[in-house]
Protein backbone atom coordinates (compact mmCIF):
# COMPACT_ATOMS: atom_id res chain seq x y z
CA UNK A 1 0.00 0.00 0.00
CA UNK A 2 3.03 2.26 0.32
CA UNK A 3 3.39 2.42 -3.46
CA UNK A 4 -0.27 3.33 -3.72
CA UNK A 5 0.17 6.28 -1.36
CA UNK A 6 3.11 7.52 -3.43
CA UNK A 7 1.01 7.29 -6.59
CA UNK A 8 -1.81 9.20 -4.94
CA UNK A 9 0.57 11.98 -3.90
CA UNK A 10 1.96 12.15 -7.44
CA UNK A 11 -1.53 12.32 -8.92
CA UNK A 12 -2.61 15.05 -6.51
CA UNK A 13 0.59 17.00 -7.26
CA UNK A 14 -0.10 16.89 -10.97
CA UNK A 15 -3.71 17.95 -10.49
CA UNK A 16 -2.97 20.91 -8.20
CA UNK A 17 -0.10 22.32 -10.25
CA UNK A 18 -0.46 26.05 -10.88
CA UNK A 19 1.07 26.10 -14.37
CA UNK A 20 -1.77 25.73 -16.84
CA UNK A 21 -1.19 24.49 -20.37
CA UNK A 22 -3.87 26.13 -22.50
CA UNK A 23 -5.47 24.15 -25.29
CA UNK A 24 -4.75 26.83 -27.88
CA UNK A 25 -1.15 27.35 -26.74
CA UNK A 26 0.27 23.88 -27.29
CA UNK A 27 3.42 25.31 -28.87
CA UNK A 28 4.45 26.85 -25.54
CA UNK A 29 5.33 23.42 -24.22
CA UNK A 30 8.28 23.03 -26.60
CA UNK A 31 11.79 23.78 -25.43
CA UNK A 32 13.50 27.09 -26.16
CA UNK A 33 15.80 25.49 -28.73
CA UNK A 34 12.94 23.73 -30.52
CA UNK A 35 10.98 26.99 -30.76
CA UNK A 36 14.11 28.78 -31.96
CA UNK A 37 14.63 26.20 -34.72
CA UNK A 38 11.09 26.66 -36.00
CA UNK A 39 11.48 30.45 -35.80
CA UNK A 40 14.62 30.20 -37.94
CA UNK A 41 12.78 27.97 -40.41
CA UNK A 42 10.00 30.54 -40.78
CA UNK A 43 12.47 33.40 -41.26
CA UNK A 44 14.45 31.38 -43.80
CA UNK A 45 11.25 30.56 -45.69
CA UNK A 46 10.29 34.24 -45.81
CA UNK A 47 13.72 35.23 -47.12
CA UNK A 48 13.69 32.51 -49.77
CA UNK A 49 10.26 33.68 -50.86
CA UNK A 50 11.52 37.28 -51.13
CA UNK A 51 14.31 36.03 -53.37
CA UNK A 52 11.80 34.29 -55.63
CA UNK A 53 9.56 37.35 -55.65
CA UNK A 54 12.29 39.47 -57.25
CA UNK A 55 14.05 36.71 -59.19
CA UNK A 56 12.70 38.10 -62.50
CA UNK A 57 14.78 41.25 -61.97
CA UNK A 58 18.18 40.69 -63.56
CA UNK A 59 21.28 41.94 -61.76
CA UNK A 60 23.10 45.10 -62.82
CA UNK A 61 26.57 44.12 -64.01
CA UNK A 62 29.44 46.33 -62.90
CA UNK A 63 32.65 45.86 -64.86
CA UNK A 64 36.21 47.09 -64.83
CA UNK A 65 38.80 46.29 -67.48
CA UNK A 66 42.46 47.21 -67.57
CA UNK A 67 44.28 46.52 -70.83
CA UNK A 68 48.04 46.77 -71.52
CA UNK A 69 49.52 46.37 -74.99
CA UNK A 70 53.14 46.67 -76.20
CA UNK A 71 52.06 46.91 -79.84
CA UNK A 72 52.71 50.63 -79.78
CA UNK A 73 55.51 52.75 -78.53
CA UNK A 74 55.16 53.82 -75.81
CA UNK A 75 53.19 50.90 -74.19
CA UNK A 76 49.49 51.60 -74.21
CA UNK A 77 47.46 51.23 -70.98
CA UNK A 78 43.68 51.64 -70.90
CA UNK A 79 41.12 51.48 -68.07
CA UNK A 80 37.44 50.96 -68.76
CA UNK A 81 34.48 51.08 -66.38
CA UNK A 82 31.08 49.68 -67.44
CA UNK A 83 27.56 49.39 -66.04
CA UNK A 84 25.21 47.15 -68.03
CA UNK A 85 21.72 45.61 -67.76
CA UNK A 86 19.71 43.10 -69.76
CA UNK A 87 16.28 43.23 -68.21
CA UNK A 88 13.11 41.44 -69.44
CA UNK A 89 10.19 43.84 -69.18
CA UNK A 90 7.53 41.61 -70.76
CA UNK A 91 7.24 37.82 -70.75
CA UNK A 92 3.61 37.25 -71.77
CA UNK A 93 2.50 37.26 -68.12
CA UNK A 94 5.48 35.26 -66.90
CA UNK A 95 6.65 38.02 -64.57
CA UNK A 96 3.27 38.26 -62.85
CA UNK A 97 2.98 34.47 -62.49
CA UNK A 98 6.52 34.28 -61.12
CA UNK A 99 5.57 36.72 -58.37
CA UNK A 100 2.37 34.79 -57.58
CA UNK A 101 4.37 31.56 -57.53
CA UNK A 102 6.71 33.06 -54.94
CA UNK A 103 3.75 33.91 -52.70
CA UNK A 104 2.31 30.39 -53.04
CA UNK A 105 5.74 28.89 -52.35
CA UNK A 106 5.96 30.80 -49.07
CA UNK A 107 2.45 29.70 -48.05
CA UNK A 108 3.24 26.05 -48.75
CA UNK A 109 6.44 26.01 -46.73
CA UNK A 110 4.96 28.08 -43.93
CA UNK A 111 2.05 25.65 -43.56
CA UNK A 112 4.51 22.74 -43.51
CA UNK A 113 6.67 24.37 -40.81
CA UNK A 114 3.67 25.21 -38.63
CA UNK A 115 2.29 21.70 -39.14
CA UNK A 116 5.57 20.15 -38.00
CA UNK A 117 5.68 22.45 -34.99
CA UNK A 118 2.11 21.61 -33.99
CA UNK A 119 2.82 17.91 -34.45
CA UNK A 120 5.87 18.12 -32.19
CA UNK A 121 3.94 20.11 -29.59
CA UNK A 122 1.10 17.58 -29.85
CA UNK A 123 3.57 14.76 -29.26
CA UNK A 124 4.81 16.50 -26.12
CA UNK A 125 1.29 17.03 -24.75
CA UNK A 126 0.39 13.46 -25.69
CA UNK A 127 3.30 12.27 -23.53
CA UNK A 128 1.87 14.28 -20.63
CA UNK A 129 -1.49 12.56 -21.07
CA UNK A 130 0.25 9.19 -21.30
CA UNK A 131 2.18 9.95 -18.11
CA UNK A 132 -1.07 10.64 -16.30
CA UNK A 133 -2.61 7.49 -17.77
CA UNK A 134 0.46 5.54 -16.70
CA UNK A 135 0.07 6.88 -13.16
CA UNK A 136 -3.54 5.73 -13.11
CA UNK A 137 -2.62 2.32 -14.49
CA UNK A 138 0.00 1.94 -11.76
CA UNK A 139 -2.62 2.82 -9.19
CA UNK A 140 -5.06 0.31 -10.70
CA UNK A 141 -2.39 -2.42 -10.83
CA UNK A 142 -1.45 -1.74 -7.21
CA UNK A 143 -5.06 -2.31 -6.18
CA UNK A 144 -5.07 -5.54 -8.17
CA UNK A 145 -1.87 -6.74 -6.49
CA UNK A 146 -3.31 -5.91 -3.08
CA UNK A 147 -6.41 -7.98 -3.89
CA UNK A 148 -4.20 -10.77 -5.23
CA UNK A 149 -2.35 -10.97 -1.92
CA UNK A 150 -5.60 -11.23 0.01
CA UNK A 151 -6.94 -13.78 -2.45
CA UNK A 152 -3.80 -15.92 -2.14
CA UNK A 153 -3.99 -15.78 1.65
CA UNK A 154 -7.63 -16.89 1.64
CA UNK A 155 -7.05 -19.71 -0.84
CA UNK A 156 -3.95 -20.88 1.02
CA UNK A 157 -6.03 -21.25 4.17
CA UNK A 158 -8.70 -23.20 2.29
CA UNK A 159 -6.01 -25.35 0.66
CA UNK A 160 -4.52 -26.18 4.04
CA UNK A 161 -7.98 -27.12 5.27
CA UNK A 162 -8.44 -29.39 2.26
CA UNK A 163 -11.31 -27.32 0.93
CA UNK A 164 -9.60 -26.16 -2.27
CA UNK A 165 -7.62 -27.75 -5.06
CA UNK A 166 -3.99 -26.56 -5.50
CA UNK A 167 -4.64 -25.43 -9.08
CA UNK A 168 -6.80 -22.54 -7.83
CA UNK A 169 -4.03 -21.42 -5.49
CA UNK A 170 -1.47 -21.69 -8.32
CA UNK A 171 -3.67 -19.58 -10.56
CA UNK A 172 -3.92 -16.83 -7.93
CA UNK A 173 -0.16 -16.83 -7.42
CA UNK A 174 0.37 -16.60 -11.18
CA UNK A 175 -2.06 -13.65 -11.47
CA UNK A 176 -0.22 -11.81 -8.70
CA UNK A 177 3.12 -12.41 -10.44
CA UNK A 178 1.73 -11.17 -13.75
CA UNK A 179 0.33 -8.02 -12.14
CA UNK A 180 3.63 -7.32 -10.37
CA UNK A 181 5.42 -7.71 -13.70
CA UNK A 182 2.92 -5.34 -15.32
CA UNK A 183 3.60 -2.78 -12.59
CA UNK A 184 7.33 -2.95 -13.25
CA UNK A 185 6.72 -2.55 -16.97
CA UNK A 186 4.57 0.51 -16.28
CA UNK A 187 7.34 2.05 -14.19
CA UNK A 188 9.82 1.38 -16.98
CA UNK A 189 7.41 2.90 -19.49
CA UNK A 190 7.08 5.96 -17.28
CA UNK A 191 10.84 6.49 -17.34
CA UNK A 192 10.86 6.18 -21.14
CA UNK A 193 8.03 8.70 -21.43
CA UNK A 194 9.89 11.15 -19.21
CA UNK A 195 12.99 10.75 -21.35
CA UNK A 196 11.04 11.33 -24.59
CA UNK A 197 9.40 14.39 -23.06
CA UNK A 198 12.78 15.85 -22.09
CA UNK A 199 13.84 15.70 -25.75
CA UNK A 200 10.91 17.93 -26.74
CA UNK A 201 10.49 20.25 -23.78
CA UNK A 202 12.65 21.84 -21.09
CA UNK A 203 9.69 22.15 -18.70
CA UNK A 204 8.99 19.96 -15.70
CA UNK A 205 6.22 17.56 -16.75
CA UNK A 206 5.02 17.30 -13.17
CA UNK A 207 4.58 21.08 -13.01
CA UNK A 208 2.13 21.26 -15.91
CA UNK A 209 -1.61 20.99 -15.52
CA UNK A 210 -3.08 19.37 -18.58
CA UNK A 211 -5.64 21.20 -20.73
CA UNK A 212 -9.24 20.05 -20.84
CA UNK A 213 -9.87 19.58 -24.53
CA UNK A 214 -13.32 19.66 -26.07
CA UNK A 215 -14.56 18.43 -29.42
CA UNK A 216 -14.17 21.14 -32.06
CA UNK A 217 -16.73 21.41 -34.84
CA UNK A 218 -16.27 19.51 -38.06
CA UNK A 219 -16.44 22.70 -40.11
CA UNK A 220 -13.76 24.39 -38.02
CA UNK A 221 -11.52 21.35 -38.28
CA UNK A 222 -11.89 21.29 -42.05
CA UNK A 223 -11.39 25.03 -42.55
CA UNK A 224 -8.31 25.34 -40.33
CA UNK A 225 -6.68 21.99 -41.02
CA UNK A 226 -2.97 22.61 -41.58
CA UNK A 227 -2.50 19.61 -43.86
CA UNK A 228 -5.29 20.84 -46.11
CA UNK A 229 -3.90 24.39 -46.08
CA UNK A 230 -0.51 23.06 -47.07
CA UNK A 231 -1.96 20.94 -49.88
CA UNK A 232 -4.08 23.82 -51.18
CA UNK A 233 -1.08 26.16 -51.16
CA UNK A 234 0.96 23.54 -53.00
CA UNK A 235 -1.80 23.17 -55.60
CA UNK A 236 -1.73 26.95 -56.06
CA UNK A 237 2.06 26.80 -56.38
CA UNK A 238 1.88 24.12 -59.08
CA UNK A 239 -0.84 26.09 -60.88
CA UNK A 240 1.39 29.16 -61.20
CA UNK A 241 4.34 26.96 -62.12
CA UNK A 242 2.24 25.58 -64.98
CA UNK A 243 1.49 29.12 -66.18
CA UNK A 244 5.18 30.01 -65.98
CA UNK A 245 5.99 26.97 -68.11
CA UNK A 246 3.52 28.13 -70.74
CA UNK A 247 4.84 31.71 -70.85
CA UNK A 248 8.38 30.39 -71.19
CA UNK A 249 7.59 29.61 -74.84
CA UNK A 250 5.81 32.90 -75.56
CA UNK A 251 7.29 36.20 -76.88
CA UNK A 252 9.62 38.06 -74.56
CA UNK A 253 10.76 41.67 -74.62
CA UNK A 254 14.02 42.68 -72.98
CA UNK A 255 15.65 46.06 -72.51
CA UNK A 256 19.44 46.37 -72.74
CA UNK A 257 21.56 49.26 -71.59
CA UNK A 258 25.25 49.90 -71.05
CA UNK A 259 27.24 52.81 -69.71
CA UNK A 260 30.97 52.85 -70.41
CA UNK A 261 33.72 55.18 -69.36
CA UNK A 262 37.40 54.66 -70.02
CA UNK A 263 40.59 55.70 -71.74
CA UNK A 264 40.55 56.01 -75.52
CA UNK A 265 42.88 53.43 -77.06
CA UNK A 266 45.93 54.89 -78.82
CA UNK A 267 44.95 53.29 -82.12
CA UNK A 268 41.85 55.47 -82.24
CA UNK A 269 43.60 58.69 -81.30
CA UNK A 270 46.52 58.11 -83.72
CA UNK A 271 44.81 56.53 -86.71
CA UNK A 272 41.20 57.57 -86.26
CA UNK A 273 39.12 58.90 -89.09
CA UNK A 274 38.67 62.62 -89.22
CA UNK A 275 34.96 62.28 -89.87
CA UNK A 276 34.36 60.32 -86.66
CA UNK A 277 33.95 61.77 -83.20
CA UNK A 278 34.98 59.05 -80.73
CA UNK A 279 33.95 59.55 -77.09
CA UNK A 280 35.56 58.06 -74.02
CA UNK A 281 32.25 58.09 -72.14
CA UNK A 282 29.19 56.71 -73.94
CA UNK A 283 25.91 54.75 -73.67
CA UNK A 284 24.62 51.71 -75.53
CA UNK A 285 20.91 50.84 -75.35
CA UNK A 286 18.43 48.76 -77.23
CA UNK A 287 15.46 46.43 -77.13
CA UNK A 288 15.14 42.74 -78.00
CA UNK A 289 12.04 40.77 -78.93
CA UNK A 290 12.49 37.01 -78.86
CA UNK A 291 10.46 33.82 -78.89
CA UNK A 292 11.95 30.32 -78.51
CA UNK A 293 11.00 27.50 -80.89
CA UNK A 294 11.50 24.33 -78.88
CA UNK A 295 10.50 20.84 -80.00
CA UNK A 296 9.81 19.88 -76.38
CA UNK A 297 7.54 22.83 -75.65
CA UNK A 298 4.29 20.90 -76.15
CA UNK A 299 5.38 18.01 -73.90
CA UNK A 300 6.67 20.45 -71.29
CA UNK A 301 3.40 22.38 -71.21
CA UNK A 302 1.25 19.24 -71.13
CA UNK A 303 3.36 17.76 -68.32
CA UNK A 304 2.80 20.91 -66.25
CA UNK A 305 -0.96 20.62 -66.86
CA UNK A 306 -0.95 17.00 -65.68
CA UNK A 307 0.95 18.03 -62.54
CA UNK A 308 -1.64 20.75 -61.89
CA UNK A 309 -4.50 18.27 -62.32
CA UNK A 310 -2.81 15.83 -59.95
CA UNK A 311 -2.58 18.42 -57.15
CA UNK A 312 -6.29 19.24 -57.54
CA UNK A 313 -7.12 15.56 -57.14
CA UNK A 314 -4.85 15.36 -54.10
CA UNK A 315 -6.70 18.27 -52.46
CA UNK A 316 -10.08 16.62 -53.11
CA UNK A 317 -8.80 13.29 -51.81
CA UNK A 318 -7.38 14.91 -48.67
CA UNK A 319 -10.73 16.58 -47.92
CA UNK A 320 -12.36 13.15 -47.95
CA UNK A 321 -9.62 11.75 -45.69
CA UNK A 322 -10.03 14.65 -43.24
CA UNK A 323 -13.78 14.07 -43.05
CA UNK A 324 -13.26 10.36 -42.35
CA UNK A 325 -10.55 11.17 -39.82
CA UNK A 326 -12.89 13.47 -37.92
CA UNK A 327 -15.70 10.91 -37.96
CA UNK A 328 -13.35 8.16 -36.76
CA UNK A 329 -12.21 10.25 -33.79
CA UNK A 330 -15.78 11.25 -32.98
CA UNK A 331 -16.85 7.59 -33.06
CA UNK A 332 -13.95 6.62 -30.81
CA UNK A 333 -15.13 9.30 -28.35
CA UNK A 334 -18.61 7.78 -28.34
CA UNK A 335 -17.17 4.34 -27.59
CA UNK A 336 -15.08 5.75 -24.75
CA UNK A 337 -18.19 7.46 -23.37
CA UNK A 338 -19.90 4.08 -23.34
CA UNK A 339 -16.95 2.56 -21.50
CA UNK A 340 -17.17 5.35 -18.93
CA UNK A 341 -20.90 4.71 -18.53
CA UNK A 342 -20.33 0.96 -18.04
CA UNK A 343 -17.57 1.61 -15.51
CA UNK A 344 -19.91 4.02 -13.71
CA UNK A 345 -22.58 1.32 -13.47
CA UNK A 346 -20.02 -1.14 -12.16
CA UNK A 347 -18.93 1.45 -9.62
CA UNK A 348 -22.50 1.71 -8.35
CA UNK A 349 -22.73 -2.09 -8.12
CA UNK A 350 -19.46 -2.33 -6.18
CA UNK A 351 -20.53 0.57 -3.99
CA UNK A 352 -23.61 -1.42 -2.92
CA UNK A 353 -21.57 -4.59 -2.51
CA UNK A 354 -19.04 -2.69 -0.42
CA UNK A 355 -21.77 -1.48 1.93
CA UNK A 356 -23.27 -4.96 2.03
CA UNK A 357 -19.90 -6.49 2.90
CA UNK A 358 -19.45 -3.98 5.71
CA UNK A 359 -22.78 -5.08 7.17
CA UNK A 360 -21.87 -8.76 6.80
CA UNK A 361 -18.61 -8.13 8.64
CA UNK A 362 -20.55 -6.66 11.53
CA UNK A 363 -22.58 -9.86 11.87
CA UNK A 364 -19.49 -12.04 11.46
CA UNK A 365 -20.25 -13.53 8.05
CA UNK A 366 -17.39 -11.74 6.26
CA UNK A 367 -13.90 -10.62 7.26
CA UNK A 368 -12.11 -7.30 6.97
CA UNK A 369 -10.16 -8.82 4.07
CA UNK A 370 -13.41 -9.18 2.13
CA UNK A 371 -14.02 -5.45 2.69
CA UNK A 372 -10.53 -4.68 1.34
CA UNK A 373 -11.14 -6.77 -1.79
CA UNK A 374 -14.46 -5.06 -2.43
CA UNK A 375 -12.93 -1.63 -1.83
CA UNK A 376 -10.13 -2.42 -4.28
CA UNK A 377 -12.64 -3.52 -6.93
CA UNK A 378 -14.59 -0.32 -6.35
CA UNK A 379 -11.48 1.84 -6.73
CA UNK A 380 -10.40 -0.05 -9.85
CA UNK A 381 -13.63 0.82 -11.64
CA UNK A 382 -13.30 4.44 -10.50
CA UNK A 383 -9.75 4.57 -11.85
CA UNK A 384 -10.93 2.97 -15.10
CA UNK A 385 -13.24 5.93 -15.63
CA UNK A 386 -10.33 8.33 -15.21
CA UNK A 387 -8.27 6.30 -17.67
CA UNK A 388 -11.04 6.41 -20.28
CA UNK A 389 -11.28 10.19 -19.82
CA UNK A 390 -7.55 10.50 -20.49
CA UNK A 391 -7.95 8.34 -23.59
CA UNK A 392 -10.65 10.76 -24.77
CA UNK A 393 -8.26 13.66 -24.32
CA UNK A 394 -5.61 11.83 -26.35
CA UNK A 395 -8.11 11.36 -29.18
CA UNK A 396 -9.13 15.03 -29.06
CA UNK A 397 -5.48 16.06 -29.09
CA UNK A 398 -5.16 14.50 -32.56
CA UNK A 399 -7.59 17.16 -33.80
CA UNK A 400 -5.98 20.03 -31.91
CA UNK A 401 -2.50 19.19 -33.18
CA UNK A 402 -3.63 19.47 -36.81
CA UNK A 403 -5.03 23.01 -36.64
CA UNK A 404 -3.02 26.15 -35.93
CA UNK A 405 -5.23 27.68 -33.26
CA UNK A 406 -8.33 26.62 -31.38
CA UNK A 407 -10.80 29.41 -30.66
Amino acid sequence: MKDLNVLKQLFVFCSLSVILLMADELDDILSYNKNLIFKCDLEHNELESNKLLTSWIKPVILGYNKNITTQFEPTEKTDTYTVSIDQPIFRSGGIYYAMKYAEAYEKTNKAEIILQKRKMAGDAVSILFQLKKNTLLQEKTTYQIDSDKINIHQKREKYKAGLLDSSFLDQSILEKSQNETSLLELKLQQEELLQHFSLLSDKNPMALKLPKLKLISKEYYQNTNLRLQKEQAFAEEVNYQSKITFTKYMPKISLQGKYSKGDLPLIYSSFGRSDLSIKQTYYNYGITISMPIDMNSFSDIEASKVAKLRTKIQVADLKIAINKEYERIRNSLKILDRKIALAKKDEEVYQNLYKLTQNLVKVGEKTSQDIDIMHNSLRIRQVDQEIYKIEKQIQLLKLYARVENVF
